[in-house]
């Protein structure tokens, strides 16, 4: 080998298959896609993925039983009384951040229950998107305040423009 035939074979720009220019263009009167098939015509999409070459999906064979609220269920972390009078001194203002700071409310939620079990005898703040009914007791009970958390506002959704206003009559 010599410098001579190095590029031999090696194209960095490589020429674009040019289909559906005639018997002359190299790739026949099919433009290389065969005759008839699935993927001879215009407009033919690859499977899905779960496509199984006609047989009926696997999803659609097995039966489907039950009910899931998973879709728009929320999680919470759910701490009793007892915790929090372990857990905080007096005075403490008690939040989501600072439950998971000591280690009460671990991974992801959407917000933080307060429930009654247990006795409170320090006087804290604490905020929460729900309390029970004893739980408030115990934590107002005790001298603090139980702060609610308003939930998110819920989405406007009108899926009518508003009429313009008639000005000028």
């Amino acid at each position: 080998m010599d410098l001579s035939n190095v590029h031999q074979g090696v194209h960095k720009l490589r020429q674009k298959k040019r289909v559906g220019r005639g018997i002359g263009s190299g790739h026949g009167k099919t433009s290389s896609r065969g005759h008839k098939g699935q993927w001879a015509s215009a407009g033919a999409k690859k499977p899905a993925m779960m496509f199984e070459g006609g047989q009926m999906q696997l999803f659609r064979r097995i039966p489907k039983r039950g009910f899931s609220h998973a879709t728009w269920d929320r999680k919470y972390h759910v701490v009793n009384v007892s915790d929090l009078d372990a857990q905080f001194k007096d005075g403490d203002v008690v939040d989501a951040a600072a439950l998971q700071k000591v280690g009460l409310a671990k991974g992801p939620a959407d917000g933080v229950r307060i429930l009654g079990n247990g006795e409170l005898k320090k006087k804290l703040t604490v905020r929460a998107n729900h309390f029970s009914k004893s739980a408030r007791e115990k934590v107002v009970g005790a001298g603090g305040t139980a702060e609610d958390i308003p939930p998110p506002k819920k989405p406007v959704r009108n899926k009518m423009k508003p009429r313009p206003s008639k000005q000028g009559s």
